[in-house]
């Protein structure tokens, strides 16, 4: 048995770059692809107690439904939410060197919207899976994110033995 799936929740790096395979002509049935950048950053504290980020940048690839949700609906900045599997491809360059590249290829597309803060007037929010089309997502609302709370501090329990020492167990 084995799996191959990414969950990844980021923002787009860049706007989308659309091709058509079959030939240039979308209205001949030509089959679209749109390839993106998605950044996920990962923030931490580290020993000394400093915040710090590590910033990841992944390769998408959506493809038909996908990758028309990409081009109508996504841009610069848009966070997204992605379904894909790994997939690792190889060319020959123009100076004959074998090169390799790994890209996420989107089976689940969602946006969970933009920068820009969202009201009740805001359209909703399109989706694209393998061969779904669009689900509108109506009243989603972009989750925050708080630091947790310190726990408190305990404090000392009042152990006394009571009246009667001889009551002790005999543990």
């Amino acid at each position: 048995m084995s799996l191959n799936k990414v969950m990844l929740i980021g923002n787009v790096g860049r706007d989308p770059e659309v091709r058509y395979l079959d030939g240039n002509n979308p209205n001949q049935g030509a089959t679209k692809v749109a390839q993106f950048t998605l950044a996920t950053t990962e923030r931490y504290r580290d020993r000394n107690g400093e915040l710090r980020e590590n910033t990841e940048w992944h390769n998408i690839v959506a493809w038909r439904n996908s990758a028309d949700v990409a081009e109508k609906f996504i841009r610069k900045g848009t966070q997204v939410y992605i379904e894909g599997k790994l997939r690792t491809r190889s060319w020959t360059d123009q100076t004959g060197n074998k090169r390799y590249t790994t890209e996420v290829a989107v089976d689940n597309l969602q946006l969970l919207g933009k920068r820009e803060p969202s009201g009740p007037s805001a359209p909703s929010t399109p989706s694209a899976g393998s061969g779904t089309g669009y689900q509108p997502q109506s009243g989603y609302q972009q989750p925050t994110y708080q630091q947790p709370k310190p726990a408190p501090q305990e404090q000392p329990m009042d152990i006394s033995l009571g009246d009667n020492p001889t009551d002790d167990l005999p543990f």
